[in-house]
């Protein structure tokens, strides 16, 4: 396999893991605003674990996991093939970097919240959950506009 097909085809597969990865931190906490609003040992309560369990650990770990090995490739292979190691100190990949990291802990942040709601120790409104829907979208932009404008470095066309 040619490199660039290579790298093309790393891209790819980046894509869709990110795009796993996404789905989930917007879904789970919603469902957290909705669970949220069930009574503790209901049945509702239980179905709603059973969706978040799965929905955290069937495709939000493996998602990340793939978005952080493909990343990491990207990066490696970038530095090594294309551009050198400097585009890694550029303001754009500072906001990726950033963005991920962030991602990253929150999801942690979600993971420890779904022990809670499976303790029946939620403390957390509903409201509150829709808000935290947002901060995986609001993320998103940021480093999409970085990574595609480059921005804060002509040698990359930003």
């Amino acid at each position: 396999m040619n490199d660039n097909l290579l790298h093309n085809t790393l891209i790819a597969i980046h894509i869709l893991a990110v795009i796993a990865w996404m789905a989930g931190l917007l879904y789970l906490p919603r469902l957290f605003a909705y669970h949220a609003e069930a009574p503790v040992g209901s049945e509702m309560d239980k179905t709603f674990q059973v969706m978040e369990r799965r929905l955290y650990s069937v495709i939000m770990t493996p998602a990340m996991i793939a978005v952080w090995i493909l990343g990491l490739s990207l990066v490696w292979f970038d530095a090594t093939k294309l551009w050198g190691p400097s585009f890694l100190g550029t303001p754009w990949m500072s906001v990726k970097f950033t963005g991920v990291l962030l991602l990253t802990g929150f999801q942690g942040f979600l993971g420890a919240s779904r022990k809670k709601f499976a303790n029946g120790t939620n403390t957390r409104s509903s409201k509150f959950w829709r808000m935290m829907n947002e901060i995986p979208f609001v993320l998103a932009i940021l480093m999409v506009l970085a990574i595609v404008t480059k921005f804060g470095d002509a040698r990359f066309g930003g």
